[in-house]
């Protein structure tokens, strides 16, 4: 990972996002510290995917601003982020079904290669050197997360625990300085879990992980600081402990009242 002397990896401000008379996001404001685990969390329809996806480059905002390493970003174009070192998993997984496990994971260290794009549709340079150095990397990346022997199988043949594995290896393969991680628990079972609290744990040593989660269990185990977003907008941030305790959070998971009722 490359270190940053900026106090946020990454800031978001005033995001706001409105499809047609539908406000998604109303004012957001999120900061990302260097290393470390963030929860972004909050009932369905909260606009938590919405702002991932703002985050990495998919939608643009209606308004607000996205700071990177202490600048706005050169270009919000999801490849353009991706080579400046922010990578993201999906709920739907997104893996290629005709190509390997070893060549899916490949894919994401693409902004690595040192040829360019002119070696890469030519041929030429160095890009048979950075093909075998990327598959490299892409094996390594498996047996970290202990998968290597899938590696050219094709995705729809694996159980959908060991698809997930192979997104999360498929993400972190270019040592991204910003990990987006949704709902990475989803379909997942107990043990699952468990296992998945303990590499985000792991993975929060290396790089900021910001981490969009409904098993609660999982977000108060592994997060450093949480968000709330409730109807798009920010209810609540702190430690899990001051967000398990603040009753607006409450009121919004379990629609009660301010006298308890519900």
């Amino acid at each position: 990972m490359t270190t940053t002397a900026t106090e946020h990896l990454l800031t978001a401000e005033g995001i706001t996002v409105r499809f047609g008379g539908l406000t998604a996001l109303d004012d957001v404001d999120l900061r990302v510290r260097p290393g470390g685990v963030t929860g972004l969390i909050g009932p369905n329809g909260a606009g938590k995917t919405t702002l991932f996806n703002v985050l990495s480059g998919v939608l643009r905002p209606t308004s607000g601003t996205i700071t990177w390493k202490g600048a706005p970003p050169s270009n919000r174009r999801t490849h353009h982020l991706a080579r400046a070192g922010i990578a993201r998993t999906f709920q739907g997984l997104n893996l290629f079904p005709l190509m390997t496990v070893l060549d899916n994971v490949a894919v994401g260290a693409d902004r690595l290669a040192r040829g360019g794009p002119l070696s890469l549709l030519t041929g030429l340079g160095r890009h048979h050197r950075d093909e075998r150095e990327l598959r490299e990397r892409a094996m390594a990346a498996l047996e970290r997360f202990g998968v290597a022997d899938t590696a050219y199988r094709l995705p729809g043949t694996l159980p959908y625990g060991v698809q997930k594995q192979v997104a999360l290896a498929r993400a972190c393969v270019g040592d991204p300085e910003l990990l987006l991680l949704d709902e990475p628990a989803g379909g997942l079972s107990g043990g699952q879990i468990g296992d998945l609290a303990a590499q985000i744990r792991e993975l929060g040593r290396d790089m900021a992980v910001v981490l969009v989660e409904h098993h609660m269990d999982l977000v108060m185990e592994v997060c450093d600081h949480i968000v709330v977003l409730n109807f798009g907008r920010v209810i609540s941030t702190g430690t899990p402990d001051e967000v398990r305790a603040d009753p607006e959070v409450t009121r919004a998971y379990l629609g009660t009242t301010d006298d308890g009722n519900e």
